[in-house]
């Protein structure tokens, strides 16, 4: 990890260019796999998503603004719902994929997924909220989190959600009396932390055991929450074992020990409590391409490599009852989704050349947003790329960093990256691979207004969720 004391600037072994960086033979060239399919240059050298050219957005809906190439993010979902679920269906007992809708949620994304034959994965009574507005089938919503207050899961209950993720002892008894005050039987997972850490950002790796999440399998709490939930049969409806083990994840290894770990939970609770769990779920993570360093699994790649691996773990379920039904598997993509359907569009307000100590140079390229719209580079150290998208330059690349307008000097964007040497004020500047956990973790940080959601389909632009003004974030002042 890249960390000082006195902040990222300060990290040892920087000149100008970090090693895997390559020098680009063509600074305005694209790399197809960071960009939404839609997205292409026009003979100007404008960048265009859907047909539609970023000079006409930026005029027409102002900058920063989040832009979204519908169609790609359909297509995106289709390769989840289809290419990774087939080899499931073919080889075991099917799969369900649940859009984790914390990587990003409005009304019309949530509308998309439900169009798409998708699940939905929620995880507040505010994502909830989405989906109720439109109208979202309950039985295909999973509910998550460490600490659901006691009206966020009478929502989830009354609205019919088809499995509530239990998280703590508390929660099981929370969902016991609301099942007796309502005269209903709730559908409930047991998330495990199984002990695998995944080879991610500590800050975003969630399975080893030091940690808030789940139920510790180590320790034994995991079977003794499961054993909690049976205790409750009128109440409870034990579904399955439910697993995450982090976040940009570009292998499967660390899949394969998760489902080793939990088959063997789901076998003693069916040998040695007789209960027969119809589910198990995987959790997310898998990655997406931020940069050239970055090759993820395609869905169908994924969903074969996923399902040779929880073929081979169920084998001690076979061996313990030969006719019982294998679980139904369920897996929560959110960021390979959205995230590379989207992109965000700025505008350049000021250009500095800094000299650094190896005697380089570094253009520092201010853009009229920042760690408000994108806090996972000061959060994560989270490496982006971004290109020239409102005109074409043949000036020689030179190694930029792009930064905020926010009063801190962590406000990065892009920590390095190649630009044209001419880039300049007034120039737009495309950062790619945005859709998740940007507009999700935005914030009115020097009160800035958050950014719009431009959704591009067909070569016709609208906006999904409006520019937040001023006087939205003065409203909530109270004189």
């Amino acid at each position: 990890m890249r960390s000082h004391e006195a902040g990222v600037l300060h990290a040892d072994g920087y000149g100008a260019a970090p090693q895997w960086l390559p020098y680009p033979s063509d600074v305005m060239a694209m790399l197809p796999q960071l960009w939404a399919t839609g997205v292409d240059r026009d003979h100007d050298g404008v960048l265009t998503v859907a047909g539609v050219r970023t000079t006409d957005l930026a005029a027409r809906f102002g900058t920063p603004a989040y832009v979204m190439d519908e169609q790609d993010f359909r297509d995106r979902a289709r390769a989840f719902r289809d290419d990774f679920t087939a080899p499931f269906e073919q080889r075991l007992a099917g799969a369900d994929v649940y859009y984790a809708g914390k990587a990003f949620l409005c009304s019309a994304v949530a509308q998309w997924v439900m169009e798409e034959g998708l699940h939905l994965d929620v995880c507040s009574g505010g994502e909830l909220e989405v989906a109720r507005r439109v109208g979202f089938p309950g039985e295909r919503i999973g509910m998550h989190g460490n600490n659901k207050s006691l009206a966020e899961l009478r929502a989830a209950v009354e609205y019919g959600v088809g499995r509530i993720v239990v998280d703590s002892f508390t929660e099981i008894d929370r969902l016991v009396r609301l099942a007796d005050e309502l005269g209903v039987r709730v559908p409930v997972m047991v998330r495990v932390t199984v002990g695998v850490e995944a080879h991610t950002h500590e800050f975003i790796a969630t399975a080893h055991e030091d940690q808030k999440f789940g139920f510790s399998l180590a320790g034994g709490a995991a079977e003794a929450a499961a054993l909690a939930v049976l205790a409750h049969p009128e109440q409870l409806d034990l579904r399955g074992l439910h697993s995450h083990i982090g976040s940009q994840i570009f292998e499967v290894a660390g899949f394969e020990v998760a489902a080793r770990r939990l088959v063997g939970l789901h076998v003693r609770i069916a040998t040695e409590h007789g209960h027969l769990m119809p589910e198990m779920d995987l959790g997310g993570g898998y990655g997406m391409s931020y940069t050239s360093q970055h090759h993820p699994l395609t869905p169908a790649e994924l969903g074969d490599q996923l399902a040779g691996v929880v073929e081979r773990e169920l084998k001690p379920l076979r061996d313990a009852i030969p006719d019982a039904p294998l679980p139904r598997v369920s897996i929560e993509p959110g960021r390979s989704i959205v995230g590379p359907s989207t992109f965000t569009l700025y505008e350049v307000g000021t250009v500095k050349a800094v000299e650094l100590d190896q005697g380089a140079t570094r253009l520092y390229v201010s853009v009229d947003g920042g760690m408000s719209d994108n806090v996972r580079t000061a959060l994560y150290e989270a490496d982006y790329s971004c290109l020239m998208a409102g005109r074409w330059s043949a000036a020689e690349p030179a190694v930029a960093r792009v930064v905020g307008k926010h009063c801190e000097s962590g406000d990065i964007v892009v920590m390095d990256e190649y630009l044209p040497a001419d880039v300049a004020p007034g120039d737009l500047i495309a950062v790619p691979g945005t859709g998740a956990y940007c507009r999700a973790l935005s914030s009115q940080y020097n009160h800035t207004p958050r950014p719009p959601v431009i959704a591009a389909r067909d070569g016709v632009a609208r906006v999904i969720v409006r520019r937040e003004t001023i006087d939205d974030i003065l409203a909530l002042d109270v004189p």
